[in-house]
């Protein structure tokens, strides 16, 4: 008995000098920690490397153009001519490859199962359309647009900011905007009514918008004969059914949809990132992912000024040439907001935006 008990009081000698030995041992300093970061990304280099050198010219067949469904991380959805889809990587020359883009891709030999070919290089786009994020910064969102439908609805909320900044974006681009708004089943014919006054608004500066339900198919033929042609994309907050207009648009096509949420309010994604389809009558139609705020930090308080069409026509004409059009005296555009030239409820939604701006620029840019 007394001999287990001086073993276990051993064990526990043992066990006490180990944990001081544990506590006592030294943290890594900067160095080392600079070091082991260093040797890491020498790792990973090495790694990129050995995949690079599996796509040498003999492993490869003749280059081909090819159209971008969708991006997914390094690796992208290419359609070839014949409309079969490929999933390739892309060489590290290439800076930026996004939904929509047109692009020169060459196929491997032999199959993979997964990846089966690399994308050679981009041919230049005639638009992009770019999202800040706040810790990634710009990142495209697709290219090679001809319509931006800025889809908003009375559930979560009709937000006329959020369509303002889309507007803003969609003139700053070149891309021509459509507003469309979803759920109006919801409404009654008063409703209904009101809705339309309160967007009269956009028609009268140029801006026309279509009242639609992706559920009892109200709106959807105007809707179509809007997109037969050429590459539009849906954009808007998430929750604004881009995805069940979607599957009205393309019935065997069964995207994702949420209810929005009764806790919050708010729209829930469903979309994760933006893929390219063809529409049976003609036309292509990229679903881009749901958004909570599209800011525009990064353009300058000029471009957000002359995203808005109604301001044209008395640009220059301030009293003075650094006016702010906020509180400076001599303001044209004051003026014509005073006038009733310019509507109240878009210089509101201008003045937010410019307030907005130096809130929500991130440091580094």
């Amino acid at each position: 008995m007394i001999h287990v008990l001086s073993l276990t009081l051993k064990a526990l000698e043992c066990a006490q000098r180990y944990n001081q030995h544990v506590t006592k041992k030294k943290h890594l300093t900067k160095r080392q920690t600079d070091r082991i970061a260093q040797n890491e990304q020498k790792r990973l280099r090495g790694n990129k490397k050995i995949k690079a050198e599996h796509w040498d010219d003999d492993v490869l067949l003749a280059a081909e153009p090819g159209l971008v469904l969708s991006r997914f991380g390094q690796h992208a959805d290419i359609e070839d001519s014949h409309g079969d889809v490929v999933r390739c990587n892309m060489r590290r020359t290439i800076s930026s490859v996004v939904t929509g883009d047109k692009v020169v891709w060459r196929r491997a030999r032999q199959s993979t199962g997964s990846i089966d070919g690399v994308i050679e290089a981009v041919e230049d786009r005639t638009s992009v359309l770019l999202r800040p994020d706040f810790y990634d910064g710009l990142k495209p969102v697709a290219a090679n647009i001809d319509l931006m439908i800025i889809v908003s609805a009375i559930l979560p909320a009709l937000s006329l900011n959020i369509i303002d900044r889309y507007l803003v974006a969609a003139e700053i681009t070149h891309i021509k905007p459509l507003l469309v708004i979803n759920k109006v089943d919801l409404l009654n014919e008063e409703q209904r009514q009101q809705l339309n006054e309160q967007l009269s608004l956009y028609r009268k500066i140029g801006y026309d918008y279509l009242l639609v339900s992706a559920k009892s198919g109200q709106g959807m033929p105007e809707l179509l004969q809007q997109i037969h042609s050429g590459t539009s994309i849906f954009v808007g907050q998430s929750g604004v059914g881009k995805s069940s207009l979607m599957n009205n648009l393309m019935p065997g096509l069964s995207a994702a949809t949420r209810e929005v949420s009764e806790n919050s309010g708010l729209g829930q994604h469903t979309t994760t990132v933006s893929r390219l389809y063809h529409l049976p009558e003609g036309g292509e139609l990229i679903d881009s992912p749901g958004i909570r705020e599209f800011a525009l930090w990064h353009l300058s308080e000029q471009e957000v000024t002359e995203g808005f069409v109604e301001f044209q026509p008395w640009l220059g004409r301030c009293k003075f040439r650094d006016c702010k059009h906020v509180n400076d005296p001599g303001c044209a555009i004051q003026h014509a907001v005073q006038q009733g030239e310019i509507s109240n409820e878009r210089y509101d939604s201008y003045i937010k935006i410019l307030a907005s701006m130096a809130q929500d620029k991130p440091n580094y840019f």
